[in-house]
């Protein structure tokens, strides 16, 4: 049995959580979320908890077993605390504009990101992006698609990285003469 799809999703004060015959919703203090999840698996709420039941032992119900479990305790955790992902610039600056976020990333225009519906871009100071929401795959995606408009360069360290991301410098070409 799957260690992960067998352990309950206990579910916070302020949230509820709906289950339709292959859909579940979960509704909190910082949205509504929807998903679909296989037709084989049993989703059920019992005691404040989410228990995710598979019919059979089949490889496909036990690839979906977890994914399932994890996904509910994602969405319950994304309406309830949310998610945040931050980036940080070097050498470069963002700036608030609006809702969105405008990037001057040594390109001979500015790159300006839009959130998505749902998501959130902040910018504290000018070296720093707090994306958040309250999907996690929503806020994941939107912070991968800002960091890849600089990604962080291997020689000097510039560029948009993720907080505490390590970036490893390569050393130049006078390092290798002496």
């Amino acid at each position: 049995m799957s260690r992960i799809g067998k352990q309950p999703v206990v579910i916070p004060p302020g949230v509820s959580v709906e289950v339709g015959e292959a859909t579940i919703r979960v509704q909190g203090a910082l949205g509504t979320l929807d998903q679909a999840f296989q037709r084989d698996l049993t989703v059920r709420v019992d005691d404040g908890q989410v228990l995710v039941e598979r019919k059979t032992d089949s490889r496909s119900q036990r690839a979906f077993h977890g994914l399932t479990r994890a996904l509910i305790a994602n969405m319950v955790r994304g309406v309830s605390e949310g998610f945040t992902k931050t980036l940080d610039i070097v050498g470069y600056r963002a700036q608030q504009v609006g809702q969105g976020v405008n990037l001057q990333v040594g390109y001979s225009h500015q790159v300006v990101m839009q959130p998505e519906p749902g998501v959130t871009l902040e910018v504290e100071g000018n070296n720093r992006i707090h994306v958040r929401g309250a999907d996690k795959q929503r806020v994941g995606e939107l912070a991968a698609q800002i960091r890849r408009v600089r990604p962080p360069d291997a020689y000097k360290g510039k560029g948009i990285r993720y907080l505490g991301e390590q970036v490893r410098l390569k050393p130049g070409k006078t390092a290798g003469r002496s």
